[in-house]
C-alpha cells in the first residue's frame, strides 16, 4: 500500500523517476505523512511499477468505477489526445535496420581512414612510427569489436516482430513524431478525458508516434468505463482518419474531430474542395462554375473505396485558371464521407 502512495503521489505532482520519488519520501512533509516515515530506495519503487502493472491498472479502473457510482461522467462528453514520454533509452542505444547499416559504414570509413594513417606513419622516422602505429591499432581493434557487437544486434533484430531493438528499454520504439522524419525513443501515451471534471477515464500506452489510428479504440474504451450507451467525443486534427470515424458512428459514438487542410489550393489562390458542393440526389459535385461533376471512376487506395468525379469541358471554362493547375479538376469521395 506505501508504495502505491508513493506512485500516485508522483502520478499527481508529475514526478516520473524512482530516483526522485525516493528523494521525495526523504524530505517531502506531505510524502513523509503519507507513507508513515518509511522510504523504500529507488530500485524498489521501480521494481515495484515494472512487476505490478496489471495491479496498478485494477486500481485505476476501480477509480474509474467509484467515480461512476458518484455520477461524475453524467455529462457524457470525452476529450481524447495523447502525450509523447521519452523513454529512459538514448537514441544510440536504439536500433533499426538503417541506423545499424549507417552505423557499419562509419565504422569501416574509420577502420579504412585509420589504415591509411598506419602507412602514412611508416613513412615517418621508426621511433615516431612505432609509437602511432601501436596507438592506431588499438583503435581499430576497439572498432572491430564494435563491429562484432553489431552483428549481433543485427541477428536479433532480424528476429524482432517489429525490426526494432532498444538495449535499455525493451519496450521502448523510435517514433517518428515531425513530418520531416525526426522522432524520439518512447512512449504515446493515449488519454480519454471527462470535461467537467477532468478526471482521466481510459489510458493506452502505445509505440506509434500518429494518433491517427486511436480515435475508436480510445472512445470505446471510454464509453466501456464509464458504462454508457451514447457518447460524445472531442479530439484535435491529428485524430482525423475516416475509417476511425466511421468506427465510431457505428459503435453509437458521436465525433468531432476537425478535418485537416492538406491540399494546397486554398493557399496558392484556387477553389478548394469545400467550394464544390455535393448533390446527393444525383451523386454529382457543382462547381463554383456552376457545372456538374459526374462520377467517372471508382478506386480502392488505403482500403477505402473512392469515387472520382470531373466535369469534361473545364478547359473551355472561364473560371479555369481559378480551379486546377492540369485539364480538368478532379474530385475523390470517400464511400462513407456522409459520416465525416
Amino acid at each position: 500500500a506505501v508504495l502505491l502512495k508513493i506512485y500516485i503521489y508522483g502520478y499527481l505532482n508529475r514526478i516520473q523517476s524512482s530516483r526522485r520519488l525516493e528523494r521525495e519520501a526523504e524530505r517531502n512533509v506531505e510524502l513523509m505523512w503519507l507513507t508513515g516515515r518509511l522510504a523504500p530506495d529507488f530500485k524498489t519503487i521501480a521494481d515495484f511499477r515494472r512487476d505490478n502493472g496489471k495491479a496498478i491498472r485494477s486500481v485505476c479502473r476501480q477509480f474509474v468505477v467509484l467515480c461512476r457510482n458518484l455520477n461524475l461522467f453524467s455529462q457524457s462528453i470525452i476529450a481524447i489526445d495523447g502525450s509523447k514520454f521519452k523513454a529512459v533509452n538514448n537514441r544510440d542505444r536504439n536500433f533499426t535496420q538503417g541506423k545499424i547499416k549507417a552505423r557499419m559504414q562509419q565504422i569501416e570509413q574509420s577502420i579504412n581512414r585509420y589504415l591509411a594513417a598506419m602507412d602514412s606513419a611508416d613513412r615517418t622516422a621508426p621511433e615516431v612510427a612505432e609509437a602511432k602505429a601501436e596507438r592506431l591499432s588499438e583503435k581499430i581493434e576497439k572498432l572491430k569489436q564494435q563491429m562484432t557487437k553489431l552483428k549481433d544486434i543485427e541477428v536479433q533484430l532480424h528476429a524482432s516482430p517489429d525490426q526494432q531493438i532498444s538495449l535499455t528499454d525493451p519496450d521502448a520504439r523510435s517514433m517518428a513524431t515531425s513530418g520531416g522524419g525526426t522522432g524520439t525513443v518512447g512512449y504515446n501515451v493515449q488519454t480519454a478525458v471527462d470535461d467537467k471534471y477532468h478526471l482521466i477515464i481510459a489510458h493506452e500506452v502505445t509505440n506509434v508516434g500518429s494518433d491517427r489510428t486511436q480515435l475508436s479504440n480510445m472512445a470505446n474504451q471510454a464509453r466501456e468505463e464509464i458504462g454508457a450507451e451514447s457518447l460524445t467525443v472531442v479530439a484535435d486534427r491529428g485524430y482525423y482518419k475516416g475509417p476511425e470515424i466511421l468506427a465510431c458512428e457505428q459503435a453509437g459514438i458521436t465525433t468531432f474531430v476537425p478535418k485537416p487542410l492538406t491540399s494546397s489550393s486554398k493557399a496558392e489562390g484556387r477553389f478548394g474542395k469545400q467550394d464544390f458542393i455535393y448533390i446527393a440526389a444525383s451523386d454529382e459535385y457543382r462547381c463554383p462554375a456552376d457545372q456538374l461533376l459526374t462520377r467517372r471512376h471508382s478506386s480502392v487506395e488505403d482500403g477505402m473505396l473512392l469515387h472520382s468525379y470531373w466535369f469534361s469541358g473545364c478547359q473551355s471554362c472561364a473560371m479555369h485558371k481559378q480551379c486546377t493547375t492540369g485539364k480538368e479538376r478532379r474530385l475523390k469521395r470517400w464511400e462513407h464521407e456522409t459520416v465525416v
